[in-house]
């Protein structure tokens, strides 16, 4: 087994462990920590045969992790080393770690809040202060502190203020792995980038090709980008010496495994990521990196109700997190564009998820553990008052909260879902009706980027397009949709997977086919807030008193009622609608009548 930096520092570990509750472990990108910590704890005295638990951010992360640890140890995923993330579970009875996702740890408290059989919670990758973490962290901490005095608590990361975390966690000890994996040579631009970051990504590339010879890893800010830039390399001819591949978040399990993986015929790889690949993998092969300086991130904004994606600089953390992973295997360069003095403009580290997400789901997770004060938890940011106020009201409209703020037998229900609390209160309101297929439909769709591919603008607004769509065979759609606009395989078919997972779940019929006219009624039990009146031009006044509009035309533009499930911009008086259905006013006035 290849010695990695983090091992000089697991004797130490081992031993604050025997005689501390909760650790703090600091180590750079490529220590291994991931893959070594979970192996290292198996056999400690305290753990007396109870399972390890590990967070990581996310699923990709997570099978991955557990793939390497079970191939450590000769064996195969779900015996010694298993995972759980969402509709994907491969554990055994003889699995004693499991690597799980964020959310997963919070359905384990919610079920079993002792976490019985669990000896240790380790929260790998924790600078990325994802919201289900912090909450995550949160809820064991109070079940250590009332339930179970014995669970131990491992926080590990990369780059940290380790302080405040060791400061919640009762002044934890903090050990430091000082070990790098490999040197990486860092190169600035000499004036910054001027026009699109695409096209200076692609310049980069071709510079770096020159220059270098391993595998590489772009950085870029979101898909969008990525594609773009795919487009251009093999436009090129790149791509006929060697491969191009995308890592994301929304490509099937098999497609990102072979992202990390070298070419089996031996050709030169060129990787274009998201900030997916930033932590907790290795991208075999790599040792160039190039960094475009942005990544896209979801922001709600209270004062509308709405969540939308910016495009932001990363942090220097995070930007220290990219440039490691070109040092993992061998000594490595990276590429930064952008110029050492721009560099002083960056963020030291990125703002938590919980200071800017929408705290709907949180504030649903916190009743079902019993809480209405969330000051009663420990937290290394308290939740916002205006998000969590603007939660509790859309919960309540919801019927999930009662008026004095306890969750009600629905509320429970919806957080036993594992949907955001809009989707979970759709479907939970669409099966007794008999829409139990298509409210998973829509779940799914609304999950997950827009179906339509095209190059004559944004797609129609129309729900029931993307609907009627999904109700195609497969083989219908490689010429294309009568609407002009492609529709991309690959992402039918896992809708189609998730939308199967979802109906098994609810035990909805197969062969139910239900109208998908429906679509405006099943989106206003998700947004009641969104219903909106014509008052023409494409435009329309919504129930919580904000105006939207179609910027361009659109078959909706001239109902008299729609459902906006999805909005955009952030005008102060008029939102532009990219997704919507429309809804009767019958429906209105038979389901909602209290509500308007």
């Amino acid at each position: 087994m290849k010695k990695l930096p983090i091992e000089d520092a697991l004797a130490e570990l081992r031993q604050k462990l025997s005689c501390h509750m909760n650790i703090v472990l600091v180590a750079p990108p490529g220590a291994g920590k991931t893959t070594r910590v979970p192996l290292a704890l198996l056999e400690e005295a305290w753990l007396a045969g109870r399972r390890i638990l590990m967070l990581e951010p996310r699923r990709l992360a997570a099978r991955a992790a557990a793939r390497y640890m079970s191939a450590l140890l000769g064996e195969r995923v779900g015996e010694t080393v298993g995972y759980r993330v969402r509709f994907d579970t491969c554990v055994g009875p003889r699995t004693r770690i499991e690597v799980i996702t964020e959310g997963i740890l919070t359905r384990m408290l919610q079920t079993d809040p002792m976490l019985e059989n669990v000896g240790i919670v380790i929260f790998d990758e924790f600078h990325e202060r994802s919201l289900h973490a912090d909450l995550g962290l949160a809820l064991c901490l109070q079940s250590q502190e009332i339930l179970r005095e014995d669970l131990k608590i491992l926080v590990m990361s990369a780059t940290l203020d380790r302080l405040p975390v060791a400061e919640i966690l009762g002044g934890a000890p903090v050990i430091v792995s000082e070990g790098v994996a490999f040197p990486v040579k860092t190169h600035y631009l000499a004036r910054p980038v001027a026009g699109r970051i695409g096209a200076a990504v692609v310049g980069k590339i071709q510079e770096a090709l020159a220059e270098s010879h391993g595998d590489m890893l772009v950085f870029l800010p979101g898909v969008g980008e990525i594609n773009w830039v795919e487009s251009r390399l093999l436009s090129m001819g790149i791509g006929e010496n060697m491969v191009v591949a995308k890592l994301h978040g929304t490509l099937s399990q098999a497609a990102q495994d072979a992202a990390m993986l070298p070419d089996p015929l031996g050709k030169r790889k060129i990787v274009l990521a998201t900030s997916i690949a930033e932590t907790s993998i290795t991208v075999e092969g790599v040792d160039v990196v190039i960094d475009s300086g942005f990544r896209r991130v979801p922001r709600f904004t209270p004062r509308t109700g709405m969540m939308h994606l910016e495009t932001v600089k990363v942090s220097r953390a995070a930007a220290d997190q990219r440039r490691g992973r070109a040092g993992r295997l061998k000594a490595g360069v990276c590429y930064r564009l952008w110029t050492a003095q721009e560099e002083l403009t960056h963020e030291l580290h990125s703002t938590p998820e919980i200071m800017e997400a929408d705290l709907a789901t949180l504030t649903l997770e916190l009743a079902a553990w019993g809480t209405l004060n969330p000051e009663e938890l420990l937290w290394l940011d308290m939740p916002p008052q205006a998000a969590l106020s603007q939660a509790a009201e859309l919960l309540s409209q919801l019927g999930a909260l009662s008026d004095t703020g306890h969750i009600t037998s629905h509320g429970r229900k919806m957080s036993e879902v594992g949907l955001h609390p809009r989707l979970s209160h759709m479907i939970l309101k669409a099966i007794p009706l008999g829409f139990g297929n298509l409210a998973c439909e829509i779940a799914t769709l609304l999950g997950q980027r827009d179906i339509f591919q095209g190059e004559k603008g944004l797609p129609d607004a129309d729900l029931r397009l993307r609907i009627e769509v999904l109700r195609q065979d497969s083989s219908q759609l490689a010429a294309g949709y009568s609407l002009g606009y492609t529709i991309d395989t690959a992402r039918y078919r896992r809708l189609q997977s998730e939308i199967r997972q979802w109906k098994q779940q609810f035990a909805v019929s197969r062969s139910e086919r239900d109208d998908p006219y429906a679509c405006g009624l099943l989106l206003a039990f998700a947004y009641p807030d969104r219903i909106g009146q014509g008052r023409g031009d494409g435009r329309f006044l919504l129930r919580n008193g904000r105006g939207a509009a179609f910027k361009e035309q659109q078959s909706l533009a001239k109902e008299p009622y729609l459902v906006a499930a999805e909005l955009g911009g952030q005008e102060r008086t008029e939102n532009r609608i990219f997704l919507a259905a429309p809804i009767s006013e019958g429906e209105i006035r038979r389901y909602f009548k209290d509500q308007i």
